[in-house]
């Protein structure tokens, strides 16, 4: 999200843009956006400062890190931005600063229920449908 300086009034600007994941370079092997970014801001500009009050949302597929099934996951995060600007910038860029945040927050081992059972050891059968007979045998 670009956001040109001068016109940023006096009472501030509020911005909402979609963005994709691939414009901002955030799937990973692991980690794949299904839909879009919604990017919701509120900019003001006190004499040499640009202050950006952002929200974001979107969905993420994963795989979860006990059974392999994949997963979507909400994620929704709020962040604060400065940017201290000269007279002569015109557009502060906001994407480096989200793509940061968004990467920071990428769930380490991601779960599909707090009780996710994983996977047998011996066999690989998903101890979440159902039992299975290495203990038996």
């Amino acid at each position: 999200m670009k956001i040109n300086i001068n016109q940023i009034p006096t009472g501030g600007l509020t911005l909402e843009e979609d963005e994709s994941a691939s414009a901002l370079d955030l799937e990973t092997e692991t980690i794949k956006f299904p839909q879009a970014l919604r990017i919701k801001a509120r900019l003001f500009k006190i004499t040499n400062i640009v202050s950006a009050d952002v929200i974001l949302s979107t969905a993420l597929r994963t795989i979860c890190s006990r059974c392999l099934n994949e997963i979507e996951i909400d994620f929704q995060k709020s962040l604060k931005l400065n940017y201290q600007v000269s007279k002569s910038e015109q557009v502060v860029d906001l994407n480096p600063e989200i793509r940061e945040e968004i990467i920071v927050d990428y769930p380490l081992k991601p779960l599909c229920s707090q009780n996710c059972k994983g996977l047998c050891p011996k066999c690989g059968k998903n101890l979440n449908e159902g039992d299975c007979y290495c203990a038996s045998t």
